[in-house]
């Protein structure tokens, strides 16, 4: 999407959301894996490059946050204790250019396409509108002859004005010179005692500008101000990047039970089954993921995984089969085969290696970790330990129920750790007769 170089955008994140029974501030909740507040930015810059983000509560965490993220935002610290609301928020705003876009740093679900709408009329001041079956929470927009009349919050509504079920969608455009015009005028006279920005457009009215509505889809500008609305939101979000995916030819087996976060990507054949979690920066190529896994940031090339197994963050796997209940952990696998119950940490497996049923490699002494190094075409026994470090080369075979605690084996090599097997004649008949009598 090209840029608009005459648009400022101003994104309003000071808020406590105290309807979030948190301590963390609510842009910063995660949604599909990523802050509300960022999902909000990055909107923001297929249109803008001019992108100003308003911060009060909690603006040293808001900001490290966001800066992970993004590294051109331009920062604005709101004065919450003299001028709050808002309005308020406004205060400290420069844009640069000369069509401001307001926002709200509390929704996620807004599009870069959805924002653009308000590019295409030419009015002073545009605001967004939706009509709800239950307005409760929202403020009421009056109209009259396709104009905005003027706007009231619920907490200062009138019986008559709470009847009507069009609310204020909370995103506008103004012009620069209306903001700078009006912006100073504002006072905290009402229930609140904040500067309310919503008062820019009675004070507008009455100057005669006209103030036109902009019927907007709730799905996109969905506020987020309890953690109810947090998972109604999560919800409609994963339903756009299942679709996304499954439009780009993903196969997903009952994809509502299925969760992508919006850092996921996938190329080529992929086939999800239902029940799996992908998460972090995963990327899925050519490959299945069975009932029930769960993946986190790791790259998946050429292989099926599952069902119910757990790829850990770090891990490349491809051209591999990790079977159910299998559990990897920064391990690098090629061509491997590990098909059930085993645990592969901080390892490096290479082509033609089978893993047994309960192999674990013990990568954690309780103060560091250490690194397994497997060769290609290595027989790992069933309950084998491999106790890192250690450096089983190519062609080894491994006996079943074999530790091996430190060093190198050599290529060709068997290694078998095994007591001898020792048998006592009636000890069942003793022992149980003991207990009995």
């Amino acid at each position: 999407m090209t840029k608009n170089n005459d648009i400022s955008i101003v994104i309003l994140a000071a808020g406590k959301g105290s309807r979030m029974k948190s301590n963390k501030a609510k842009v910063l909740h995660n949604l599909c894996g990523k802050p509300m507040l960022y999902h909000v930015i990055k909107s923001s810059q297929e249109i803008s490059d001019d992108i100003n983000v308003v911060v009060a509560h909690q603006k040293d965490a808001v900001i490290t946050e966001m800066n992970k993220y993004f590294n051109n935002i331009n920062f604005v610290i709101q004065d919450a204790d003299n001028f709050p609301g808002t309005g308020g928020a406004m205060k400290n705003v420069s844009p640069k250019n000369n069509t401001v876009l307001i926002l709200n740093g509390d929704m996620p679900l807004i599009t870069s396409d959805s924002i653009k709408a308000f590019l295409n009329i030419e009015s002073e001041i545009i605001m967004s509108i939706f009509d709800l079956t239950n307005p409760d929470g929202y403020g009421r927009v009056i109209i009259e002859n396709g104009e905005v009349q003027k706007i009231v919050e619920q907490k200062d509504a009138t019986k008559d004005e709470l009847s009507v079920s069009t609310v204020n969608a909370g995103v506008y455009a103004f012009s620069k010179k209306t903001l700078q015009k009006y912006i100073p005028l504002l006072d905290n006279n009402n229930a609140q005692k904040e500067y309310y920005l919503t008062d820019v457009i009675s004070m507008a009215k009455n100057d005669n500008l006209k103030i036109v509505p902009l019927l907007v889809d709730e799905n996109n500008f969905k506020g987020v101000n309890s953690k109810k609305d947090l998972s109604e939101a999560e919800v409609i979000m994963q339903d756009r990047i299942k679709d996304k995916w499954m439009q780009n030819g993903v196969i997903m087996q009952l994809p509502s039970t299925i969760y992508i976060e919006e850092s996921v990507t996938f190329e080529g054949e992929c086939l999800i089954e239902n029940n799996v979690r992908i998460t972090g920066n995963t990327i899925i190529k050519n490959s299945h993921i069975k009932s029930s896994s769960v993946v986190e940031d790791s790259n998946i090339i050429d292989s099926d995984i599952g069902p119910m197994a757990h790829i850990r963050p770090s891990s490349i796997i491809k051209d591999t089969h990790i079977g159910n209940f299998v559990e990897v952990k920064k391990g690098i696998l090629n061509g491997v085969k590990a098909g059930h119950l085993s645990y592969l940490g901080d390892c490096e497996i290479d082509n033609g290696t089978n893993v047994g049923a309960g192999t674990i490699t013990c990568n954690y002494d309780g103060i560091k970790k250490y690194k397994t190094t497997i060769g290609k075409n290595v027989f790992i026994g069933s309950d084998t330990q491999l106790v890192a470090p250690v450096t089983i080369e190519d062609d080894v075979m491994i006996a079943a129920g074999t530790t091996i605690t430190s060093g190198t084996v050599r290529k060709g090599s068997l290694a078998i750790s095994r007591t001898k097997l020792r048998t006592i004649k009636d000890f069942y008949y003793k022992f149980f007769g003991k207990q009995n009598g």
